[in-house]
């Protein structure tokens, strides 16, 4: 990252004529389309902006970038809308949050697709919601009357509450984090949701599979795993673990939302190893991401492939 490439960012927040109603991203360098700020983004968190960076630039670059939120915090429409401006140091250690400008609200309610999400800004990598996958969440509302859903890696429940507004039956979310479950129940809770149709599994994956399978079976299973996550999931080698299991998990027509964020690999990852791992699964499409996510190679960006089950 270059300070003199501040100057694009600084015209594109500039030119804002309003902030969105709900949460948006606004900047998005991480897709390669802005030479000298391909580490940078800026999110709108209905009130808080929240500048992240997810490479250690030089003191003159945050030095600018200062300068840049103090002019900001100035101008008209941002002094009406702005609380605070913040700046995420995602690849320090500590993933360090340091307010820039205004008072920091750590507990910050945003609004997406009309439904209500908690986020928790703080030291932390993440705030509770993958914005990227805005689309993949109204897919699953819009698809999700009457059925039986798995929700696997559910972190904050994201998944499960836009299929509860949508009408599921029921919902099953697992993840190893039951920190995340929880909020998951909060995110729920918030949107006045009858738990009784949810379920939280707070467990490994690979070592409850009869868990899993009691619930079942499912009219849909979303995977949306981490790349990475040390000690119980490694991408390339466990996925095709998950797939084998789905004649196991599905319905005789179900469907499957498989989703990879791993750069290096591309949708075709997905469709090879679903290929081998549930060969009665044929691919569907892969849904579009959001527009302000913009990636100068699509196929390293978020890869949301659907799939469905067909009788052998």
């Amino acid at each position: 990252m270059t300070p003199t490439a501040l100057p694009l960012l600084d015209q594109q927040l500039c030119e804002l004529e309003q902030f969105p109603d709900e949460v948006r991203r606004l900047f998005h360098g991480r897709g390669q389309c802005w030479p000298g700020l391909e580490h940078i983004t800026v999110d709108w968190l209905a009130g808080q902006l929240l500048i992240s960076l997810f490479k250690e630039p030089d003191l003159e670059f945050i030095d600018a970038l200062r300068v840049l939120s103090a002019k900001w915090a100035q101008l008209p429409l941002w002094q009406s809308k702005v609380k605070s401006i913040l700046l995420h140091h995602r690849s320090r250690p500590d993933c360090e949050l340091e307010v820039l400008w205004g008072t920091l609200s750590k507990e910050q309610q945003v609004v997406e697709n009309g439904l209500t999400f908690l986020l928790d800004l703080g030291n932390k990598q993440n705030n509770g919601l993958f914005l990227d996958m805005r689309f993949g969440r109204s897919w699953v509302k819009s698809n999700a009357q009457d059925k039986r859903i798995l929700n696997l890696f559910a972190y904050t429940c994201g998944f499960s509450v836009a299929a509860i507004a949508g009408g599921a039956k029921q919902v099953v979310n697992l993840d190893m984090a039951k920190a995340a479950l929880g909020k998951g129940r909060d995110n729920h809770r918030a949107n006045g949701h009858e738990l009784n149709k949810v379920k939280f599994l707070g467990h490994e994956l690979f070592k409850s599979w009869g868990k899993v399978r009691k619930f079942g079976p499912y009219d849909l299973v979303i995977i949306d795993p981490p790349s990475f996550q040390k000690g119980s999931f490694a991408l390339t080698k466990d996925y095709k673990k998950i797939l084998r299991r789905l004649p196991e998990l599905l319905t005789e027509h179900g469907q499957v939302l498989a989703c990879v964020n791993d750069p290096s690999l591309d949708a075709q990852f997905l469709i090879q190893e679903m290929a081998e791992q549930a060969p009665d699964m044929v691919f569907v499409e892969r849904l579009d991401n959001p527009p302000e996510f913009r990636d100068i190679n699509p196929q390293a960006s978020l890869k949301s492939l659907l799939f469905k089950r067909v009788a052998s």
